[in-house]
């Protein structure tokens, strides 16, 4: 039970943090900004609902480009970018306009200019309000429809039998300029001899049902096919974040802890310490400590390892240092090894202070 609720909590968590990165990351640019259906100032939902009323021959169009040959009579293309894209007309394109096809692609990234943001374009129709500063300089081959001294804003080119036309603005007849002049210039702008016009929404996401089944929309497997690698990279690194901090695990073979190796002797002094204390046994403690230090004394001194008299150690120790001081530490700390008999922890201790004090501070 226990199990599944981690399980459960471990999916919701993953899922939600997925959603939030694929928020976070996502385009700035909506998709269906230019879309007919799309009803913010930035859609085009009034536009091709006045088409509708003046009785145009007009239709969403939901299928990829090359379904488009399909038409038996020349058609109108018309693409209104979510962003600005580059001008780039494919060959399989060129070849469908010069049948006597129109492409029109509203929204072609061209460079900024001086030209005010705002401006008043004039035309037939009266004045064409255009909001942006790109313009661009037509060749001898092309004919501006619409712009002013800095560059066209809109501009058209002929293949054989048929045309491009393009506009440096995806705006030209958005729902922000309702009540303008802009809604009857691009009918008119695309209104080639009553041809029967389409409206890309597929570059909007928008398909009909036989083209969602045919590129198996809803398959796990496309989706990985559709996603931009960077999103499924991320959304895998979340998930074994997820993962590692759920189960309290880090990548890699588990590190095996080291035994700290044990000195043997320094055990075996601190367990014999631990006896002795137990014991009381602290003659035996001055008898093994004081010889040891006595022959540590007399090594400073000079005077070999062999173990002399009380007397004489003091005498030479009077003689080679001369501080009455130290000459009576020394005295008190061999008087207490003489007694050989049990003393108090305090006084073993204060004894072995001294005997310290006079091994450091004294050479």
């Amino acid at each position: 039970m226990k199990r599944r609720q981690s399980l459960i909590f471990l999916g919701v968590i993953t899922l939600a943090v997925m959603v939030l990165v694929s928020i976070l990351i996502a385009p700035s640019n909506r998709i269906n900004a230019g879309s007919t259906y799309n009803r913010a100032p930035d859609g085009y939902g009034a536009w091709y609902a006045f088409m509708q009323e003046q009785g145009a021959n007009i239709q969403r169009w939901k299928k990829p480009f090359n379904e488009i040959k399909n038409e038996a009579e020349p058609v109108t293309l018309l693409q209104i970018n979510s962003r600005l894209n580059s001008e780039n007309i494919y060959p399989v394109e060129i070849e469908w306009i010069e049948k006597g096809n129109t492409l029109v692609v509203l929204g072609v990234e061209k460079p900024t200019t001086a030209a005010e943001f705002s401006t008043n374009q004039k035309s037939e129709f009266g004045d064409i309000k255009i909001d942006t500063t790109r313009r661009y300089k037509i060749s001898k081959s092309e004919q501006q429809k619409l712009g002013d001294d800095f560059g066209a804003v809109v501009w058209e080119k002929e293949y054989g039998k048929g045309k491009v036309i393009l506009s440096s603005t995806p705006y030209l007849a958005a729902n922000a300029y309702q009540g303008e002049a802009n809604f009857i210039y691009l009918a008119e702008l695309i209104n080639n001899n009553n041809q029967k016009i389409l409206v890309d929404e597929y570059i909007h996401g928008y398909k009909d049902q036989d083209i969602r089944e045919k590129e198996r929309q809803g398959d796990l497997w496309s989706y990985f096919l559709q996603t931009p690698i960077i999103i499924i990279l991320i959304q895998t690194i979340v998930l074994l974040l997820v993962l590692i901090w759920v189960e309290n695990r880090r990548f890699g073979k588990p590190k095996i802890v080291k035994t700290p190796e044990i000195d043997n002797s320094q055990a075996y002094i601190q367990a014999l310490a631990g006896v002795l204390q137990k014991a009381t046994s602290s003659d035996f403690v001055l008898e093994m400590i004081g010889r040891e230090e006595r022959k540590n004394l007399q090594s400073k001194l000079g005077l070999g390892n062999k173990l002399l008299d009380n007397e004489v150690l003091v005498k030479i120790w009077q003689e080679k240092t001369s501080v009455s001081v130290n000459l009576a530490e020394l005295e008190a700390v061999l008087k207490t090894e003489l007694k050989k008999q049990r003393i108090t922890e305090k006084e073993l201790l204060d004894w072995l202070v001294k005997w310290q004090k006079i091994q450091k501070n004294h050479f």
